[in-house]
């Protein structure tokens, strides 16, 4: 008899360790669709999901930038990552059927790509690690409530330091002294895209600069809204208004004609024909979620103890062709106001 309930013991033992070994994927622990390296030396296999909400040079170096950093890590797509991507295609009800689409599965991690996705995937999914990216302002769309603790299962980082709103303002007014209005088109129902516009005419304000707005509703409109600013603005900008930067080669068409200069939120914006910005490498921006998922992904750590991070490394950029189109004279003193001019300066 003792040495059946020996037995037994240890049996209950045995059982007891197994179960133990179970976790759940809330927030950071790995899922049972991250297989752990075994005995055999095989690589741990991972899966996200991805929802983007537009394809557009921004968010497309965003995603870049984040499977770089996996890579970089030694998860990769195709070897030992699946890879869901899906695009809205501008299109809210699209996001939201994304968000649903992914509730409903099983992930090791979802990253969500600009605010209408991140609002959409932080109010269906539940059992997954969410990081977001190209946000910006997660407090004012809800998609976190504290910055520095934000808790659960969300975290990520902001694509906008309202610093560089400020300064690209103070480049403006500093630099372009017949500029006595800035025109800005703009989507109003893209919560991202009012924030900065506020931000910029509160730094316009400060050096006696009027705002004025011209209203779209879909990029097919943003054209029409640019042309009706010529003759009420001396000069063009853009936020990062998915709306109007997917249709930005109309802008910049309209500024070019009419020789307008045209600034922008991004540097992608920049590289493509305006003039200047103050800002950052939206593939950096996307690196430095990617470094993020590998510490959820590999480290188990937990999004909700990740702080929400901004870019830190902003510099002034300008684009010398883009001067030459708009009629603008390119001054020493705006050249000296680039810290990296063998990158920032583009010729």
């Amino acid at each position: 008899m003792k040495k059946i309930g020996f037995l037994f013991a240890v049996s209950l033992l045995l059982l007891s360790v197994i179960g133990c070994g179970n976790t759940t994927n809330n927030g950071g622990t790995k899922s049972s669709n991250a297989q752990a390296t075994g005995e055999s030396g095989e690589k741990a296999k991972y899966k996200i999901a991805i929802s983007q909400i537009v394809e557009h040079p921004s968010l497309d170096a965003t995603r870049e930038g984040f499977l770089a950093a996996l890579k970089d890590a030694g998860i990769v797509e195709g070897d030992n990552l699946q890879v869901d991507y899906s695009n809205a295609q501008g299109d809210q009800t699209n996001n939201m059927t994304i968000a649903q689409k992914i509730a409903g599965e099983k992930y090791d991690l979802v990253l969500a790509i600009a605010t209408a996705p991140a609002q959409a995937v932080v109010q269906q999914v539940k059992n997954s690690p969410i990081l977001f990216a190209a946000v910006t302002d997660p407090l004012d769309a809800k998609v976190v409530s504290n910055l520095d603790h934000p808790g659960g299962n969300v975290s990520g980082a902001s694509d906008t330091n309202p610093e560089a709103i400020s300064k690209l303002m103070d480049f403006v007014a500093g630099n372009f002294k017949d500029v006595k209005t800035v025109g800005v088109v703009i989507n109003q129902g893209e919560p991202n895209a009012v924030v900065m516009t506020n931000l910029a005419e509160k730094a316009l304000e400060k050096h006696g600069i009027k705002l004025v707005k011209a209203s779209v509703t879909n990029t097919s409109e943003v054209k029409q809204a640019a042309e009706s600013l010529v003759g009420r603005a001396d000069a063009l900008y853009i936020t990062l208004d998915n709306t109007v930067v997917e249709a930005v080669n109309t802008v910049i068409q309209v500024a070019n004609e009419n020789d307008l200069p045209f600034f922008s939120s991004d540097r992608d914006t920049v590289e493509k024909g305006a003039f200047a910005t103050v800002g950052f490498k939206y593939f950096d921006h996307g690196y430095q979620v990617g470094q993020m998922a590998v510490d959820v992904l590999k480290n188990g750590k937990k999004v909700g103890d990740m702080k929400v991070t901004v870019p830190d490394k902003l510099d002034v950029i300008l684009n010398l062709k883009a001067a030459a189109e708009q009629g603008i004279e390119v001054t020493d003193a705006m050249k000296e106001q680039v810290k990296d001019q063998e990158n920032n300066i583009l010729k």
